[in-house]
């Protein structure tokens, strides 16, 4: 019986992280893309010359990234905090270092005590839908700003 309760206590816990992070990720998200919807209206406006442009393009590009990142870490956080207040890993540094492992999948040495394990497995399917949002979403925001690297009347191949 206390098997099936830790069980499900694993699985409740999985889940429910998994739905706050998406939460909170897909918050970010909407919040850069009103952000990247700006800029854009105002660099058309601005009709500014290739020169311009192109630098402007890479770093919109390169701060998404970074803030991404930072977002990845902060979830990963989130889900190491957990772990801690589990009792499932020892130290912050540990937490941390399986989080980081589980969210990429790529895994770590570090293992969660046996009815945690469970969380750990869903962390790595949460971590697959988070970058596969982050990834969407660079994609869009290198669609809605690749048209400003064609001059006007440029043909597009």
């Amino acid at each position: 019986m206390e098997g099936a309760l830790l069980e499900h206590a694993s699985w409740t816990w999985g889940l429910s992280l998994i739905v706050l992070t998406i939460t909170i990720h897909a918050t970010a998200v909407v919040m850069m893309a009103l952000a990247g919807a700006q800029i854009r209206a105002r660099l058309e406006r601005r009709r500014l010359g290739l020169r311009c442009v192109i630098p402007i393009v890479i770093g919109v590009l390169a701060l998404v990234g970074l803030l991404l990142v930072v977002l990845h870490g902060v979830e990963a956080a989130i889900w190491a905090a957990a772990y801690l207040w589990l009792g499932a890993l020892g130290s912050p540094t540990d937490a941390v270092l399986y989080s980081v492992g589980a969210m990429t999948t790529a895994g770590s040495a570090l293992t969660l005590a046996g009815h945690w394990r469970m969380v750990g497995a869903l962390e790595s399917a949460g971590g697959m839908l988070l970058f596969g949002i982050s990834t969407a979403y660079m994609f869009a925001v290198m669609q809605v700003y690749w048209p400003m690297l064609y001059p006007p009347g440029h043909k597009k191949t």
